[in-house]
């Protein structure tokens, strides 16, 4: 099935809550926006409050109900843009371009698989848990976080029916202490995946690329960019490719074939 053409839709805010460090849950009602969303794809939210920044700001999403007509949205606090979205109560309104990018691919006869996710990666790797639930595909995860209050996601993957729920903090205040890597190192050695779908800080998602390219098994990955237009034509988003060509963030991906990408 071809992804829905990206369209502006208006959107009220539900919810705007905190919940980690730094990381925040808006919740939007857009009925239209919520069914034309597959998961992995992203939106492009126009945040009010400041004339002089005329940038939509890209999200991924970590639910689309098409049934609430509503669109979940975990985000990380980080600069100006977020800063005022984070300020944005129940009520508030404005609109989003949706659906931008392509979404997770389910890969043919998978069975089993793998999701990893790190920092504020975990948002679409939770919609990416929710389709392979949706499909009857067991999964294991993994989530990592710098520190125990930075993390969110372990509950709501395990919720969806993760098998394996392994959580890593750089400092051990939650889980063990280390790297995702090394608990998807782990998991490779003992289970039989087909698929690996990940989303993180790229040294992290490189790792990961690593690791299913030596154990042989298929990787996805959700690459980030400063995606500026959201459709391919401002050229800020590109990904070195390992054939030596470009690919644009927003338009080609920002899901890839791990094997594709120059790391």
């Amino acid at each position: 099935m071809s992804a829905a053409a990206a369209s502006v839709h208006d959107f009220t805010v539900v919810s705007n809550e905190p919940v980690a460090d730094g990381l925040m849950r808006i919740v939007l009602s857009s009925p239209e926006l919520a069914a034309s969303l597959e998961a992995g794809q992203f939106v492009n939210v126009h945040v009010p409050g400041d004339a002089s920044q005329i940038l939509r700001i890209p999200l991924s999403f970590s639910h689309a109900d098409a049934q609430a007509g509503t669109v979940e949205i975990v985000y990380a606090v980080v600069g100006d843009g977020t800063r005022r979205l984070s300020a944005m109560a129940a009520g508030a309104s404005s609109t989003a371009v949706g659906p931008c990018g392509n979404p997770w691919p389910l890969v043919e006869g998978a069975r089993r698989a793998c999701v990893v996710a790190g920092g504020v990666g975990v948002t679409p790797v939770v919609a990416c848990a929710r389709m392979l639930a949706g499909e009857g595909v067991e999964f294991d995860a993994v989530v990592g976080a710098q520190t125990s209050g930075r993390l969110w996601g372990a509950d709501v993957l395990g919720g969806l029916g993760a098998g394996t729920v392994a959580v890593t903090t750089d400092d051990g205040t939650a889980g063990r202490r280390g790297f995702t890597t090394d608990a998807l190192a782990e998991l490779l050695a003992s289970n039989a995946y087909d698929v690996v779908y990940t989303c993180g800080p790229e040294v992290m998602m490189a790792g990961v690329a690593r690791l299913c390219h030596d154990a042989g098994v298929a990787c996805r990955v959700s690459m980030e960019r400063m995606m500026c237009c959201g459709f391919g034509a401002c050229g800020t988003c590109n990904v070195a490719m390992a054939d030596g060509t470009y690919k644009s963030c927003c338009k080609d991906g920002p899901v890839f074939d791990a094997e594709e990408v120059a790391w």
